[in-house]
């Protein structure tokens, strides 16, 4: 098998006292649909928010894309990283979040081509047409001259996707991307992220709510629990015949609320 894309290597994550994240071993491969699932404090985000360097670690290394994420070598050492690092880093990956985290005050359009002029050096034009390509995709080009305040929550979330698309990453993140959102608008969101799982040679890691979601877009599915994984595997396996009583417990309690 090739070198995965994503790589965690006895990675520890500590707020305070609590340890969040417990010696995780955890690898993705390129190309891979991947979900996490588990209970509230379990770990899930925090792995999304260490990939985009939003939190450091405390203790073991991360690779993506064969490099070191949270580290840099100097002279054949590894030491921590420089800033400048953590920017290519980036790069790799794009992330929706739980709340959109929109600029009220840009358009639609300014929000999707701000961060390729500002990051990625485009010129207006580039990033314009890249707008307009991830717009589409997300069935929003219509929208591209209102304000975020003009949308609904479910369009003002394919904004925040399309924005991510238009950085044009290899890994894309998301983050419980259905929790903020009305049921009914649920749907349109999840319909999004299932074309960009099929059409799309991206890999996705994705931590979701939405058990039946996560089987139908999923290559595999791994269950977190006080920051390690308990068990994980395709997920017409794992839901059907899960071998640990504390994943047959989380997932009986899930499944029987869908």
């Amino acid at each position: 098998m090739n070198e995965p894309i994503i790589k965690f290597d006895n990675v520890v994550k500590r707020f305070g006292d609590i340890t969040v994240l417990d010696s995780l071993n955890f690898q993705v491969q390129k190309g891979e649909k991947v979900t996490i699932i588990g209970p509230s404090g379990s770990g899930k985000s925090t792995v999304l928010r260490i990939l985009m360097t939003l939190e450091a670690i405390n203790e073991g290394i991360i690779h993506v894309a064969g490099k070191p994420l949270w580290h840099e070598y100097k002279d054949d050492r590894l030491v921590p990283a420089s800033e400048g690092h953590l920017r290519e880093m980036r790069k790799e990956m794009g992330m929706v979040f739980q709340q959109f985290n929109l600029f009220p005050h840009m358009t639609v359009r300014r929000n999707v081509t701000e961060a390729p002029v500002q990051v990625l050096g485009l010129s207006k034009a580039e990033a314009n047409q890249r707008a307009e390509e991830y717009l589409d995709l997300v069935g929003l080009s219509d929208q591209a001259d209102k304000f975020p305040r003009q949308l609904s929550g479910g369009q003002q979330q394919r904004v925040g996707i399309a924005r991510a698309l238009a950085m044009r990453p290899n890994i894309m993140l998301f983050d419980e991307p259905t929790s903020s959102l009305d049921p009914e608008l649920v749907g349109e969101v999840l319909t999004v992220i299932q074309r960009l799982a099929e059409e799309h040679d991206l890999t996705m890691l994705l931590v979701t709510h939405e058990m039946q979601f996560a089987k139908q877009i999923s290559d595999r599915v791994c269950f977190f629990d006080k920051g390690k994984i308990v068990e994980e595997g395709p997920p017409e396996i794992l839901y059907t015949s899960p071998k640990e009583e504390r994943t047959r417990e989380f997932l009986k309690n899930f499944i029987n609320q869908e």
